[in-house]
């Protein structure tokens, strides 16, 4: 019968034991290996799907300016697809009397349609024009309307801009028998007329009326003030001039100004006073009695 020594015994023990401990350690690691190998292998191809779309993208939506004054909204379309394709362009304007065109961003030609890359940014402008009679120049809100559509693909998309206009104030105050001098007798009430014209966009408040003339002379408006007065409206104003009583023969200078919170405007009148003709009368009178007495005083004389 054979032995086997202690430290045989134990040395055959050890090198069993690393030998099992190293089968366990590899045999996860087989698994985890086995495992990526098959989902690598079992994982299916996908193919990316795009779907069209068309978007306008604006940064300033609504812009003002003061009537008469042309609006210019700047807008950027962006295409999703896979080939390019051409899409057709039409605004809708406030009212018929206005002008609304679409152009390329940095030229002045008129475009109804745009071909468009995918992924590219086509960037055009859209140009709005108020009406030309100024009469249709109103203050206010007004919509303008973008739609760019291509029936193929049966894409479209539409943005509406707003063109705010700001009224404008001016007056005009002019002689309503198109001459800057009249004619006055001093002591006397003397006649003029005045057209005032509400020539801006928007309401007149608060008209009131001033003259500059000499010393002592009176001056009367009527109306004197007008509280409120639409746009285009024309009104006359009668102005009365009164020279003082005996007032020098001459051309005099008076200065004749409207105003209003928004809006004034003023006006240089020459005024011609003449001798009243009873005063001519007077001053005939008195050169026919200095011609009667110096003939009455050679008469004397003479008979001396």
């Amino acid at each position: 019968m054979i032995r086997v020594s202690k430290k045989a015994k134990a040395l055959v023990f050890a090198t069993m034991t690393i030998i099992i401990l190293s089968f366990a350690l590899m045999i996860p690691g087989v698994i985890a290996a086995a495992d990526t190998t098959t989902t690598v292998a079992t994982t299916p191809e996908t193919t990316a799907i795009i779907t069209p779309e068309l978007k306008i993208n604006v940064v300033y939506p609504k812009l003002s300016a003061k009537a008469g004054a042309n609006f210019e909204f700047k807008f950027d379309l962006v295409y999703t697809g896979t080939e390019e394709a051409t899409f057709d362009i039409v605004t809708e304007a406030p009212t018929k009397d206005w002008f609304v065109v679409v152009s390329p961003t940095y030229e002045d030609k008129q475009i109804s349609a745009v071909q468009l890359t995918p992924g590219k940014t086509e960037s055009l402008k859209l140009v709005v024009a108020q009406p030309v009679n100024t009469d249709l120049q109103t203050a206010g809100d007004f919509k303008v309307k973008v739609k760019v559509s291509n029936t193929d693909l049966k894409l479209n998309s539409e943005f509406e801009f707003l063109a705010t206009v700001t009224a404008t104030y001016s007056v005009g105050f002019t002689p309503k028998y198109g001459v800057l001098n009249t004619k006055a007798t001093s002591g006397k009430n003397n006649p003029f007329v005045f057209t005032l014209t509400n020539s801006g966009s928007g309401d007149l408040n608060n008209i009131t009326f001033k003259a500059d003339a000499p010393q002592k002379w009176i001056v009367k408006f009527e109306p004197d003030k007008i509280e409120n007065m639409k746009a285009a409206a024309t009104q006359d104003i009668k102005v009365t001039i009164t020279p003082p009583d005996k007032t020098i023969a001459g051309d005099y200078m008076l200065n004749f100004s409207v105003s209003s919170p928004d809006a004034s405007k003023s006006a240089d009148l020459r005024v011609t006073v003449e001798t009243p003709s009873i005063w001519g009368w007077v001053g005939i009178g008195v050169i026919v009695l200095v011609v009667l007495g110096v003939a009455i005083i050679f008469a004397r004389l003479g008979r001396r």
